[in-house]
């Protein structure tokens, strides 16, 4: 299945910040929807800023027209309010995105554990993300910051206990 682009994508003036603060508020916007979107269908859970002014979500060689750096860094700060993104360091040139938030992806599983009948089942952190029973899911493939952040989610609702294993962590589900 191929990613669908926003109508704007192809809209040379979405490529240049607009200075009228409602139109900067509705183009920030859609560029938010349009990098999670692009992150999601590409199962994308970090970017580079400088990697990112290449790659084809910022960069349209069909009308030649790519977001500057500057730009980018001021729609990750819109995607980091929202709670959709974290810098990695200082420099703020590596960062986390996260198209799906942790209670999300927490309640997703939770959701599969209890439609399979697997409450008060154990499993290892491999299983869930790459095991064979979870292949149709769309956890599966998460990567493991996310998993570990989606189970302290549950934690915290009592859905679930994490605990450290020989090979790694475990969690039993409630």
């Amino acid at each position: 299945m191929s990613f669908e682009w926003p109508w704007q994508y192809n809209f040379p003036p979405f490529f240049t910040l607009q200075p009228n603060v409602d139109t900067r508020q509705k183009q920030l916007a859609a560029w938010c929807s349009l990098v999670l979107s692009y992150c999601r269908h590409h199962k994308l859970y970090t970017l580079d800023v400088m990697e990112a002014q290449e790659s084809l979500v910022f960069n349209n060689k069909k009308i030649e027209r790519k977001l500057p750096v500057e730009a980018i860094q001021v729609v990750f700060e819109e995607l980091r309010k929202k709670g959709n993104l974290e810098w990695l360091d200082k420099n703020k040139s590596r960062c986390l995105v996260m198209w799906r938030r942790p209670e999300e992806w927490g309640k997703l599983i939770h959701q599969w554990v209890s439609k399979n009948g697997m409450v008060n089942s154990v499993f290892t952190l491999y299983e869930l993300s790459n095991g064979d029973d979870t292949e149709s899911e769309e956890f599966h493939g998460l990567e493991e910051w996310m998993l570990l952040r989606s189970l302290q989610a549950l934690q915290t609702d009592g859905k679930a206990e994490i605990f450290s294993m020989d090979d790694g962590k475990g969690v039993k589900f409630f």
